[in-house]
Parts: structure tokens; C-alpha cells; sequence
């Protein structure tokens, strides 16, 4: 419990913010693929996700590690364009916009899915459950005047 309060804690910082996005994504990715897809090493105190949008201008593939929350039952996603609480949206938020159909990597699985951005209620309520998973995402908004993007991913038939 420590442990994971103490990186709550760091998660929070400006510093965190302008050096997590740099080697964070970067460390994973090399990970992921020497483990083939079954590691993520932010995953060790998020559950995480590799994310393959299509890109939104270019319409090639993007991959993106991404902290997320399992909801109940398992059988969706909630993924939070935090950016680690840095000004601009994430591009791969703008992707899902674009092009909601996916592709998560998931447990060493790959799932095609659908992403759908959360408004109102339905955001309200899953944003009350996010900062109860990661206390850290209130620290993240209060930092930015944009509202971080919510979207909601359920595997597609």
C-alpha cells in the first residue's frame, strides 16, 4: 500500500508530468514486444492496455501503451486521455474520435474493439469511479483547463 501511494504521489508531480511521457511510453513498448505481449511494466500498479488506433490524418497504425480500468465483469475498457495532465489532448484520443474501431492488447490477447467517448452522466459516474481506481486524475484535471477525454472500449462481434 505504501508503494503504491508513494507513486501516486510522484504520478502527481509537474516533474512526472513533462518526464513520464518520454520514457514511459517507450519502456513499455520495448517490453511488451520482448515479452510478447504479456508485460507491461506500467501495468505493475495500473492495468494497462496497448491501444492500436488507426491514425486520424495518416491512416496508419498507432500504438500506444495506456494505463486503464477494467470495469466490472470484464468485459469493457475505460481508457482516460489524461496526458498526464499536460496540456493538449492525446493524439490517440483524436484517433479514437476519428475512427472509434480498435484494437487492445490485453493480458498478452489481442481484442478488437469499439471505443465510445463518455458525456454527461455517463462520464460523471465513470469519472467518480476513476478517481476512486487513481486518485492521481484529479490532480491531472485540476492541472489543465481541458476536460480529459473518457472512452468507454467493448470487444466488437
Amino acid at each position: 500500500m505504501i508503494g503504491v501511494r508513494l507513486v501516486q504521489k510522484v504520478s502527481s508531480t509537474r516533474a512526472f508530468a513533462k518526464v513520464a511521457p518520454h520514457v514511459i511510453p517507450a519502456l513499455d513498448r520495448a517490453v511488451h514486444r520482448l515479452t510478447r505481449g504479456k508485460v507491461l511494466l506500467s501495468a505493475q500498479m495500473l492495468p494497462g492496455v496497448i491501444l492500436t488506433s488507426t491514425g486520424a490524418r495518416s491512416g496508419l497504425p498507432r500504438r500506444a501503451p495506456l494505463a486503464c480500468m477494467p470495469e466490472e465483469g470484464g468485459g469493457s475498457w475505460i481508457l482516460v486521455g489524461s496526458n498526464f495532465g499536460r496540456t493538449g489532448h492525446p493524439a490517440w484520443t483524436g484517433n479514437l474520435l476519428a475512427r472509434p474501431d480498435a484494437e487492445i492488447s490485453w493480458k498478452g490477447r489481442d481484442v478488437p474493439v469499439t471505443a465510445v467517448l463518455l458525456t454527461g452522466e455517463e462520464r460523471a459516474a465513470v469519472w467518480k469511479a476513476l478517481l476512486a481506481f487513481w486518485p492521481p486524475y484529479a490532480t491531472y484535471q485540476d492541472r489543465v483547463e481541458r476536460q480529459i477525454r473518457l472512452f468507454r472500449l467493448t470487444p466488437r462481434s
